[in-house]
């Protein structure tokens, strides 16, 4: 099983690298006034991370809120 786990993570890795590799021309990303130009690859770490965090933080939340009486 430890194998199948490795091989699992080297194929995402692999998947992770290749586009960020493939995406490297930069694209402009407009918010509320707000302009930000980097690489596509960038632009989705940086919603991935913000996914992370705030769906950790909802998932605290939850959590939270059913075990307090």
């Amino acid at each position: 099983m430890r194998w199948l786990n490795t091989a699992v993570i080297i194929v995402l890795v692999a998947g992770i690298l290749i586009f960020a590799f493939q995406n490297l021309q930069s694209v402009t990303v407009s918010f509320l006034g707000l302009r930000i130009t980097a690489p596509l690859a960038v632009h989705v770490l940086i919603i991935y991370v913000v996914g992370m965090a705030t769906g950790g933080s909802a998932w605290a939340l939850m959590r939270w809120a059913v075990r307090k009486p």
